[in-house]
């Protein structure tokens, strides 16, 4: 069985048609999806699928490039949102200087308020970092010296130098489709050596569909093509690389009770 550790079911291109999504899914393998919220309104939708399905869970967070909208959102709204038995993680949050759509020092302050929170509720840090590997580097470690939590880099795209910092810190690297690209030759020769036990993988979809379906709207099903190349990358059987990323997730994921 696979897992989708980061998937966004109720964004367009997914939610029109999330029952044959998800039954696409499960026929390709997938027998387990971490549906991820972006920003505070879209919680009790994301909550609400979980409720529905079985092997679908569900985490609350600010996406950084919604981090201006949310500027005021404290640690109390984030653990309450955390009672909730589905809610298994806590993210995506994180920086992004590629876009800067939301002022650096405000993501910062609400990635720190994210840290908090997974670190007073065990709950595993979902963390999106793009153009910013020195201040995310920076404020992990930082953050990690004043008490551990447990956390991962979703759709992990950075440097050697990163993720050998990250790893670390005892992080987790979550691989999505872009490890599947023609011009991901960095990132396939760290995908290739990633510690056994640190390793995940995900679509992000509705985004980034890996290689065969460049082009098309990428799906949980999918998660199956990434496995299947990462597998081979590491020259170890699909069904090796399964029971591996399944293993790590229900380790970091000990809510999810697989």
């Amino acid at each position: 069985m696979l897992i989708d550790s980061h998937c966004h079911l109720e964004y367009k291109g997914l939610v029109e048609d999330q029952q044959g999504v998800l039954a696409r899914a499960r026929a390709a393998g997938v027998g387990g999806f971490l549906s991820i919220s972006t920003r505070q309104s879209e919680w009790d939708q994301v909550i609400n699928t979980a409720e529905r399905e079985a092997d679908v869970w569900a985490s609350v967070g600010i996406h950084p490039h919604e981090a201006d909208g949310h500027a005021d959102l404290g640690e109390a709204a984030l653990l309450a949102a955390t009672d909730h038995p589905r809610v298994i993680a806590i993210g995506e949050t994180g920086l992004d200087y590629y876009y800067d759509h939301s002022d650096r020092e405000t993501q910062k302050a609400l990635f720190r308020r994210h840290i908090s929170v997974a670190r007073e509720t065990g709950l595993p840090l979902i963390i999106h970092t793009r153009d910013a590997e020195q201040d995310t580097a920076a404020i992990l470690a930082e953050e990690m010296g004043k008490g551990a939590y447990p956390a991962l880099i979703h759709c992990f795209t950075a440097s050697a130098d990163f993720a050998a910092k990250v790893l670390e810190l005892g992080l987790t690297i979550s691989l999505s489709g872009i490890v599947t690209f023609k011009n991901a030759k960095d990132l396939q020769a760290i995908a290739a050596h990633l510690p056994e036990d640190r390793i995940l993988v995900e679509t992000d979809a509705p985004f980034l569909a890996p290689v065969p379906h460049r082009g098309r709207v990428c799906e949980p099903a999918f998660t199956a093509d990434t496995a299947r190349f990462v597998a081979g990358l590491r020259g170890v059987s699909p069904e090796a690389l399964a029971e591996t990323t399944t293993r790590n997730f229900a380790r970091l994921f000990s809510k999810a009770a697989l």
